[in-house]
């Protein structure tokens, strides 16, 4: 459901989120609570046990699982989004953030018992995405990918698709997200069947209101406007901005997916 992006992309775009790590922090949409008791029980993890999180940007997933008492380690290419993420998990000395790339990461210590990706795995070199992942892992442990999806909520505003004539203005393709009751869950691909087993794979629907200000500080940590460019983008932006005039609070809503494998 998440583009796969190219190589160029993987080493440009990511420093879109590096570059605004607070508005990143503050307005990027968080899964639910029931997602990560989900995640729990479905991988059976309990508190001690150790997880490596790829990517975990300022640390939105990497909190709900570090209060449900598991042992965290982040690793994470942006310094900026990293420096946020240290921040919010001071309560928590038992997570750590290790800043770099996962593919150059090596690790310490024995296996995990999972391995975490919100919103990240697509970012990782193909011929590492699960053969790295996997090699962490005891036998037994479990693959958690998740993503955060942008849905129509029936109750939606007209912006939402008044908005779409911004999109088309500068080069998007496409009209209005999908319904959340259209969202299916995503399974693990043919690639990844060689290292894991699928366990589950459920969607969450939720909401998030935004102010005008808020909405338009996350539309700059998305790569999407990333990849139309400086010039572009800033029209874009300006264009929305705008729109947004007569919208001082909006209802967006979000599905979130979990997908669950188990190691092969």
């Amino acid at each position: 459901m998440i583009p796969d992006p190219t190589d160029i992309e993987r080493v440009r775009l990511p420093a879109t989120f590096d570059q605004a790590a607070e508005d990143y922090d503050r307005t990027r949409p968080v899964c639910p609570p029931a997602l990560f008791d989900d995640l729990v029980a479905l991988t059976g993890l309990s508190p001690g046990d150790r997880v490596l999180e790829i990517g975990p940007g300022t640390g939105q997933a990497t909190l709900p699982l570090a209060g449900r008492g598991l042992v965290v380690t982040g690793v994470e290419p942006g310094p900026a989004l990293a420096a946020v993420a240290r921040r919010r998990l001071a309560g928590f000395p038992g997570a750590r953030i290790v800043t770099g790339t996962f593919e150059a990461w090596q690790p310490e210590g024995g296996p995990f018992d999972a391995v975490a990706a919100v919103n990240s795995l697509h970012w990782i070199d193909p011929a590492l995405r699960y053969r790295k992942p996997a090699e962490q892992l005891r036998d037994g442990g479990h693959l958690v990918v998740c993503s955060t999806l942008w849905a129509t909520g029936s109750e939606a505003g007209t912006f939402w698709a008044e908005v779409q004539e911004d999109y088309r203005a500068v080069g998007f393709d496409g009209g209005p997200p999908p319904r959340p009751e259209a969202v299916e869950p995503p399974h693990l691909p043919r690639e990844a069947g060689a290292f894991f087993r699928e366990v589950a794979a459920r969607t969450y629907p939720f909401r998030r209101d935004y102010t005008a200000e808020e909405y338009l500080a996350n539309l700059g940590t998305q790569t999407g406007p990333a990849r139309l460019g400086e010039e572009r983008r800033a029209e874009f932006l300006d264009r929305v901005r705008r729109r947004l005039a007569g919208w001082p609070l909006l209802t967006a809503t979000f599905v979130a997916v979990l997908t669950v494998g188990r190691r092969a």
